[in-house]
């Protein structure tokens, strides 16, 4: 039987989830859900697309439904309402409010008995896994994490909801030097503007106040006030050209120490992604295939990846994992 899902949210993220469902035999789209005209959607799939204010008519035929939507306004909103009619998956990936925003969503699926998992990107997500793993087998020791050059999506849709914007995309830079520095076991302290560099390529209306956008961006508490930030005015034409893919990636590195100090060791974990759209959307599939095992055995309220066991993930039989895997 397999695992009945919807995407609530048919951006660049939604077609990663998309696709990522269509690759598994154990996953099936069932349907779309969209705040924009439905007739106006062309997807991948045959399968219906819906308004989103008509989404709980879908209750008991969808079995996890996927939301993709932007951490600055849509998921606070959207993850709690949704989580009270459905087992749920979202990538909320704005690291200071998580805490906030697993509080929101467990108050939602907890008493209507679903399970929700947040944050199910690669950060905060399977780059969560890799700093716990690391800080437990180094406890004496510092974790960093860098990413990039990529484009970062929730930071591109935090430009576009500046007024005057039309477009944009937002690369984070790492600081090589510090890269280095930490793969040479200096262990050193880093403020986050030490760590990385934001740039930024802004399409804006006609006519818009240029040096306020560019205020708001560089001042934007959470996601640029903290960090040395570049902001490009272009053309859409030279966007489209120059800014059209969606790479990303990065690693997290723990630097740690062994046996009374005497030994130096590094962990670390890295990601290099054509796409972070479709990698992201992969990692929510299989976050959809957890949250349907979790609650089919009872479980309910919010969760994130450092709750789910490794093997529920996985569309592999233990049998498989344990003879290939292991």
């Amino acid at each position: 039987m397999s695992i009945k899902i919807g995407i609530a949210g048919y951006g660049n993220l939604g077609r990663g989830v998309e696709a990522a469902v269509n690759q598994a035999e154990d996953l099936e789209l069932v349907a779309v859900f969209t705040r924009r005209d439905p007739a106006s959607l062309q997807i991948a799939s045959d399968v219906p697309v819906m308004p989103l204010s008509e989404v709980a008519s879908m209750e008991g035929n969808i079995d996890v439904l996927v939301i993709c939507g932007g951490s600055a306004t849509d998921l606070p909103v959207m993850t709690p309402d949704l989580a009270s009619k459905f087992n749920v998956i979202d990538s909320f990936d704005t690291h200071a409010n998580i805490p906030q925003h697993f509080a929101n969503v467990d108050a939602a699926a907890g008493p209507s008995g679903h399970v929700a998992i947040i944050s199910c990107g690669w950060d905060p997500g399977y780059f969560s896994i890799a700093r716990i793993y690391a800080d437990a087998a180094l406890p004496n020791g510092q974790s960093y994490t860098f990413w990039g050059r990529g484009v970062s999506q929730g930071h591109s849709d935090a430009i576009r909801r500046i007024e005057g914007v039309r477009d944009a995309r937002q690369y984070t830079v790492p600081i090589e030097t510090a890269v280095q520095r930490v793969r040479n076991h200096e262990n050193p302290s880093f403020t986050a503007r030490e760590m990385h560099l934001r740039e930024c390529w802004v399409v804006a209306e006609d006519g818009a106040d240029l040096g306020r956008i560019e205020r708001e961006i560089v001042e934007m508490p959470n996601y640029f006030d903290e960090y040395d930030t570049t902001v490009n005015f272009i053309s859409q034409e030279e966007l489209d050209r120059d800014h059209a893919g969606l790479p990303h990636g990065g690693s997290v590195i723990r630097s740690g120490v062994t046996g009374n100090g005497a030994y130096n060791n590094t962990v670390e974990f890295r990601l290099d992604l054509d796409s972070n759209p479709y990698f992201t959307g992969s990692i929510l599939a299989a976050a959809a295939r957890a949250a349907y095992r979790m609650n089919q055995e009872g479980q309910s309220g919010a969760r994130t990846l450092f709750d789910v066991p490794p093997a529920y993930l996985s569309a592999h039989s233990r049998e498989e994992l344990l003879a290939h895997m292991l």
